[in-house]
């Protein structure tokens, strides 16, 4: 029987190790009983600092390599089970150490991982310290809290780093990656001055497509400005300059669980005691995960945990919540989340844009299904990146959804059937300036762009023109210099000219 040793790794905001729960225990009681080659010989659980301003997460990275060190000899494996923002800390110290070469961590079981960031980091310090339900009612650090605000650069990179290369990581010799999460919300825990703890298509923290680690990345460069017969220039079309999708990896969505709390915490609510059932579906996706060893086991977790995870959404698709008065009906559609990040030609981050998404033949924006559109973020620190966060299910259109009694709640809905975006930068005149431009409807940008339960990547890189009268030459007239007046640009306007054409 092969012994391994099993790290834990917690999330954001937390100074006591009893966020685990009783999970580490149950495990290592139903590991011994599971028909698995395995022995759980060491539990480690992992404590680390993220509630000092100062430290960032490439800290706790850097210090969690030094821990290990400690306690793994040089050679030997271990597997990690990570919860919420501990996904992205692995990920991030894998990434940093690793990156090429052999990595000492068999397995990565992460529970509602943060892995693109988290909606309520941007509510900042204050705001999410007060929300003691969901976090441990201190001030949190700033440092990885910029990193969990939903298109941070340091996110960007990780992932994107993912998506183009995360393939040649994944094997028995290397490491096995796997998703759990829920998608349900203790309403207990509900914050009514944030929705976001309430957010459909979440855990109350954590988006499902923002854990999913397949994900897209699409490169979108503006056409060449051209002048025409009246001397106007444009540069009307975006076109597809690369399109890469992430390797394959297990996502797992979960019954009936939320990020936090004794009830439905994804970690938190697991109880030792292998006769409790409430928690027998989590401990079974985790020994899942564990029982992987090769390639051929990945492959077919994979197709295991989409055929469940698409049990579990079709039978939370209606939750109805029966009060004294009323009943309030919430509809669980799949989601999907686009991060968009505009630059220029130069490399230059352009922050002043509108991007106005559109359907139908005509670009319209009109033609967009009502209740498409859940939440839109400008990332703070870069202003140049915007996350939307869709409605997958009414984008592409869905059945009639109805109670148990048969009463229609929501009617069928045809949905986009393309997707495009306008994008009008500024400024849009001047010496530089930027010209409006459109990645025209189609069906295939929406097949691109959404796919349900996981995130794109989108650059959209700028043409940055340049006036010509940014630079001319004069010639010298004669044997004298120009007189002070006669030799005076100041009040030069931009002309007609671009140096780009």
């Amino acid at each position: 029987m092969q012994p391994i040793k099993l790290v834990f790794v917690h999330g954001y905001s937390v100074t006591n190790l009893n966020t685990y729960g009783e999970l580490p225990l149950r495990l290592r009681a139903e590991a011994a009983q599971a028909d698995i080659n395995i022995e759980v010989e060491e539990i480690f659980l992992g404590r680390y600092i993220s509630f000092d301003d100062v430290v960032r997460l490439n800290d706790v990275s850097k210090a969690f390599e030094a821990a290990i060190k400690d306690v793994v000899p040089d050679g030997s494996r271990f597997m990690c089970i990570t919860h919420s923002t501990g996904g992205p800390v692995i990920r991030n110290w894998w990434n940093m150490y690793y990156k090429s070469g052999i990595c000492p961590m068999s397995h990565l079981i992460m529970l509602a991982p943060a892995n693109y960031g988290s909606a309520l980091a941007q509510l900042g310090k204050g705001k999410l310290s007060r929300l003691a339900s969901w976090f441990d009612g201190i001030e949190p650090g700033q440092g990885v809290l910029d990193w969990l605000e939903l298109g941070s650069s340091e996110a960007w990179a990780l992932n994107k780093e993912w998506i183009l290369n995360g393939e040649s990581k994944i094997n028995s010799s290397n490491t096995f990656p796997f998703v759990l999460i829920g998608q349900d919300i203790d309403r207990k825990l509900y914050d009514v001055l944030n929705s976001y703890t309430g957010e459909l298509g979440s855990d109350g923290v954590m988006r499902t497509a923002a854990a999913n680690l397949q994900a897209r990345y699409v490169s979108l460069t503006q056409s060449a400005p051209v002048k025409d017969s009246s001397g106007k220039y444009s540069a009307d079309k975006l076109v597809v300059a690369d399109f890469k999708e992430a390797t394959k990896t297990p996502l797992r969505v979960l019954t009936k669980k939320s990020h936090s709390g004794d009830e439905m915490g994804v970690m938190k609510s697991v109880k030792k005691d292998i006769a409790n059932d409430s928690n027998s579906e989590t401990i079974q996706a985790i020994l899942d995960c564990i029982k992987v060893q090769t390639k051929d086991d990945y492959n077919a977790l994979i197709t295991k945990f989409v055929n469940e995870t698409q049990t579990v959404q079709q039978n939370e698709k209606l939750e109805s919540d029966k009060g004294l008065f009323t009943t309030h009906n919430y509809i669980h559609d799949k989601f999907s989340m686009v991060i968009f990040r505009v630059f220029d030609t130069e490399g230059r981050a352009v922050t002043d844009f509108d991007l106005i998404l559109t359907a139908g033949p005509n670009d319209d924006p009109n033609h967009l299904p009502t209740g498409f559109f859940a939440d839109r973020q400008v990332n703070s620190l870069h202003r140049n990146t915007l996350t939307y966060f869709f409605n997958y299910d009414i984008m592409n259109g869905c059945d009639a959804v109805v109670d148990a009694s048969g009463k229609v709640i929501r009617e069928a809905i045809t949905g986009a059937q393309m997707l495009g975006f306008i994008i009008k930068p500024r400024p849009d005149n001047g010496f530089v300036q930027y010209l409006p431009c459109k990645m025209e409807a189609s069906i295939q940008m929406l097949e691109t762009a959404l796919h349900p339960n996981g995130t794109t990547l989108i650059d959209i890189c700028l043409q940055r023109v340049i006036n010509k009268e940014v630079f001319r030459l004069e010639l010298l007239q004669g044997n004298e210099m120009p007189s002070k007046l006669a030799g005076d640009f100041k009040d030069t306007e931009p002309g007609a000219d671009m140096v780009n054409v």
